[in-house]
């Protein structure tokens, strides 16, 4: 007979707004609704109705582990800043957002988990450097690295030509050169370790094409480039580089310019197969996944969790 699987932990299923203060509690996790939001062209909301409190499908333990995650203050990294902690990790969150991080990781503290905020610009090496060497000297290990900090670059409304240069110049700084400069200061640690998991953020914007956001598309392919050769590279310390591709997800950044612009949620809801924006937590579920001994012979790949978009 097939065994039973183990009942999925139910948990907090999103993110709260960002002025709000999320309680990540270890022992006993707060349960936050899923924003339910609707109006848009008839009322089709861009979350899927009837999902209600969503559970971890992921059942492990990071006792003893250290996670590293960059744009923590808000969305997917604030997320799994949370989870990270809930499964035990002590984590090292950064951010632009100083007061914001810092919010973050003391409600991780509250909770009872281990946490360090340390303000850092990814697009600056002295900073990034930094950030790294203050969580070795406070944790002295780095297992888990969630390089997640990226800007949008706008909408997709301006084509190629018409791009301004100082835009371009700002979106692959952050989103391309800083993946890089964190890898670049991680990876000794996780070589002398010899062992440890590397998760970018990328996007399916590195997988296909985005018209109206050429230097969005640029930076995220070049992430997943950058991943794939960064994965052999180090697959003989042990090290496993992998990379996630999210559709248009329910974070603040796309929030932002939902609310600005209504023909653009639609364009976006249009875009996905399964008519809605995805949940940080489906991302920080396949994140976790990446983390954990599950996924132990996976390295050099760009993951798409997308609707059914490509």
């Amino acid at each position: 007979p097939t065994p039973a699987l183990p009942e999925a932990e139910s948990h907090d299923s999103a993110w709260e707004r960002e002025k709000k203060i999320v309680s990540f509690s270890i022992a006993k996790p707060a349960f936050l609704k899923i924003p339910s939001f609707g109006g848009f062209r008839g009322g089709r909301p861009l979350l899927r109705r009837g999902l209600g409190e969503a559970s971890s499908v992921i059942s492990m333990s990071f006792q003893n582990k250290v996670a590293l995650i960059t744009g923590a203050a808000s969305g997917i990294g604030k997320l799994a800043a949370g989870e990270f902690a809930r499964h035990g990790a002590a984590v090292i969150l950064s951010d632009v957002n100083e007061s914001a991080g810092a919010e973050v990781a003391e409600s991780i503290r509250c909770g009872g988990g281990r946490s360090l905020f340390v303000r850092c610009d990814v697009s600056r090496a002295a900073q990034v450097e930094a950030m790294v060497e203050a969580g070795m000297r406070e944790y002295g290990q780095l297992d888990f690295c969630l390089n997640n900090a990226g800007i949008s670059g706008g909408t997709m409304k301006t084509v190629t030509h018409l791009y301004e240069e100082e835009t371009w110049d700002n979106v692959l700084d952050i989103n391309a050169k800083g993946v890089w400069l964190c890898m670049k200061y991680e990876l000794p640690h996780l070589v002398r370790q010899k062992s440890g998991v590397i998760v970018n953020v990328a996007s399916v914007a590195g997988l296909a094409a985005v018209p109206g956001n050429i230097a969005y598309a640029a930076s995220k392919h070049a992430v997943v480039g950058m991943t794939k050769t960064a994965a052999l590279e180090y697959v003989r310390h042990n090290i496993r580089v992998n990379a996630v591709c999210p559709v248009f997800t329910d974070t603040p950044m796309v929030q932002d310019s939902i609310m600005t612009d209504p023909d653009y949620a639609e364009k976006l809801i249009k875009s996905i197969p399964m008519r809605r924006l995805a949940t940080p937590l489906e991302i920080v579920n396949v994140i976790l996944f990446l983390c954990s001994e599950q996924s132990s012979f996976m390295t050099g790949k760009a993951i798409p969790i997308d609707g059914g978009m490509l």
